[in-house]
């Protein structure tokens, strides 16, 4: 957490220094600054962040991907003469463990148009998941599992 707020200080400083604090310029300073630090920590053993920060941009990548794809699916069903809805609630098994990695399962999936995270189970090894186009159950929860919960497992590892 210290170097990702002295990489976020580095590019204020950036900034600071080009006299200019448009978006671009002061993500041109993030990406020098990570450079800069990954090259004066990487090498000590200790240091996840260099290992984090990756899988968090590719995290945050391929979410924007996942729900630019559902809105084209919603808007071809909304569309469509005769949209083809195959709605169903599905118990997806679950491997993450934390309150928190749950918590952020249930709010990605549900900020993906056409799934809505529902519940889930006390014991917290269900999650019912609401869809509105359900062509396998099988491939549904492989779906959720190795897109969604494989990437959420290795950002918190």
């Amino acid at each position: 957490m210290r170097l990702f707020l002295l990489n976020v200080l580095l590019a204020i400083a950036w900034g600071a220094l080009t006299g200019n604090f448009e978006p671009e310029n002061l993500i041109g300073g993030f990406a020098l600054a990570y450079l800069i630090l990954w090259l004066a920590f990487s090498r000590r053993p200790q240091t996840r962040y260099f290992r984090r920060f990756p899988r968090a941009v590719e995290f945050i990548l391929f979410m924007a991907w996942e729900i630019f794809l559902a809105n084209l699916r919603v808007a071809v069903t909304v569309l469509s003469p005769r949209p083809r809805l195959r709605p169903a609630v599905v118990g997806v098994p679950l491997s993450l463990k934390s309150p928190a990695e749950i918590s952020l399962l249930m709010n990605l999936l549900t900020l993906t148009p056409g799934t809505l995270s529902l519940d889930v189970s006390s014991d917290r090894t269900l999650l019912f998941v609401h869809t509105l186009w359900l062509e396998s159950p099988e491939e549904f929860i492989q779906k959720i599992k190795q897109d969604y919960e494989r990437r959420i497992m290795e950002l918190f590892e």
